[in-house]
């Protein structure tokens, strides 16, 4: 398990460089988000879902949902890394006929599942494909990212009400708990504590994790796959910018991209040498 960890470290490190060179390039887009959650989307593609980039469509895949659209940055450097298409494209992030879109688009970007960008909708089609995944018999699993400051939005509770009536176990929702949105602090903007209580009073088996703990992450989805009954909900505490030093817990960063001298700052805290 310990090689394990360090190659997904290493991964998740490499994803980084993935999400701020795309960045830099587009010259727009959410950069503290898709860092926050560059760690947990490193975990569930290269550690615990199950798919086949060579047959997107293989019937008893496990399926993703980013509802916090704004960090297609980081789902496209996995499915990337996956191999899903050519790193080739990770140079036409946000550009006119690119297949990777300013926010996730299923009809466009292989491996993409559900078209995802208007907030606090993510859950709601989780819901519905584990649903379908139950109704058909498959094995698969369902997986969902939400942002913090997304859960503001009330149809994030009404589905959270609906997979915990329909005792929805084979979904499983992390959210990126990284304490920022656009205009704020949560605190500031919508205060969503007590985030833990909240989540378990709505029928949710709850775990609480450091969301840039490798190891942590692992052990959550592991026991999240045992949990029978109840959806799983992972609280997962993260840092907005993570990664890099100047970025990390900067609410000007959720909106806009690295000038090309904070993208070389970035390169050299990430190790990469020109």
């Amino acid at each position: 398990m310990e090689a394990d960890i360090e190659r997904l470290k290493k991964i998740a490190r490499q994803i980084r460089i993935d999400i701020l060179t795309m960045l830099v390039e587009s010259g727009s887009g959410h950069t503290g988000g898709s860092l926050s959650a560059a760690d947990i989307l490193t975990v569930l593609y290269f550690y615990k879902m199950r798919y086949d980039p060579k047959n997107p469509k293989w019937e008893d895949r496990d399926k993703f949902v980013l509802s916090k659209g704004h960090g297609a940055p980081a789902l496209y450097a996995v499915l990337g890394r996956a191999g899903y298409f050519g790193l080739e494209h990770f140079h036409t992030l946000r550009k006119l006929g690119s297949v990777l879109r300013g926010h996730p688009n299923s009809a466009v970007t292989p491996g993409v599942e559900v078209c995802t960008g208007s907030l606090g909708q993510g859950l709601s089609q989780a819901n519905g494909l584990a649903l379908s995944a139950r109704l058909d018999n498959k094995p698969a699993r369902v997986y969902v990212v939400l942002g913090d400051g997304e859960t503001d939005e009330g149809q994030v509770w009404e589905a959270a009400m609906t997979t915990a009536h329909y005792k929805i176990d084979n979904l499983c929702a992390i959210l990126d708990n990284n304490g920022l949105q656009i205009d704020g602090t949560n605190k500031e903007v919508m205060n969503i504590e007590p985030v833990v209580e909240k989540w378990k009073s709505f029928g949710w088996h709850v775990i609480e994790i450091n969301g840039h703990n490798i190891k942590a992450i692992v052990d959550a989805l592991n026991e999240a796959e045992k949990i029978k009954g109840k959806p799983t909900m992972i609280i997962a505490h993260t840092v907005k910018g993570k990664g890099v030093s100047f970025m990390e817990n900067k609410v000007e960063y959720h909106g806009v991209a690295p000038t090309r001298d904070e993208y070389e700052r970035a390169m050299k805290e990430l190790g990469v040498t020109h």
